[in-house]
């Protein structure tokens, strides 16, 4: 066995132990390498369950926390799905071998490049990544079903529930920026939005209009 397949091993066993165990999610993230995302110092860190710095002040996830939001999705091969917070792209890239479309936006567009440079090089073609005010979400291609927020908000933002299809499902983190958020998720049902407590986490906070980048 190859270091790099002991390393893989460890690293799925590590996403088993916190919870997630949906066959599909576990096998995109195999074969999406976490290392092509993170750049710099931190390279030698990208296989530990740890969020880690990117540019423009904002982390990757994770892993773990990555698995758990894709597992409460509850994709289909089928599905459009919308992202708010591109990030280094990660996430996005899990996205894309569970679901027929991702689009992905980000307020700062450094991060949008290079997360689109990233998902070329490994041919992840059913992607499209912008910069744009992720808090009005994506109405050009709405409805979706599915949105994922990488980002906290104090209340799950109404334009993105307003996105969402009858049936569909967004998770999203709640939350105060400076104290400990929680993970919800909400389905959209034909009369109004059921409200599910999944976790506690911590994420940045989900910022209006474009970044200065």
């Amino acid at each position: 066995m190859t270091p790099e397949d002991e390393q893989r091993m460890r690293f799925v066993f590590a996403l088993r132990q916190k919870g997630v165990m949906d066959a599909r999610v576990l096998e995109a993230m195999e074969k999406v390498d976490r290392g092509a995302f993170v750049k710099g110092i931190f390279s030698d860190r990208a296989y530990e369950d740890m969020p880690l710095p990117i540019a423009c002040g904002q982390t990757i996830s994770q892993p773990s926390v990555v698995g758990l939001m894709t597992q409460a999705l509850s994709l289909e091969p089928r599905h459009k799905v919308l992202e708010i917070g591109t990030g280094s792209g990660y996430q996005a890239a899990i996205l894309s071998q569970l679901a027929r479309r991702v689009y992905t936006v980000d307020r700062h567009k450094r991060l949008v490049t290079e997360a689109q440079d990233a998902f070329d090089a490994l041919g992840l073609s059913n992607i499209t990544a912008l910069a744009s005010d992720g808090t009005r979400g994506f109405p050009e291609q709405a409805p979706f079903d599915r949105i994922i927020v990488t980002a906290a908000a104090e209340d799950p933002p109404g334009p993105l529930l307003a996105e969402l299809k009858p049936g569909g499902i967004m998770v999203v983190p709640v939350g105060q920026s400076d104290t400990v958020q929680n993970l919800i998720k909400v389905t959209r049902t034909e009369t109004g939005f059921d409200y599910e407590e999944m976790r506690q986490v911590r994420f940045v906070p989900l910022v209006e209009g474009l970044g200065s980048d």
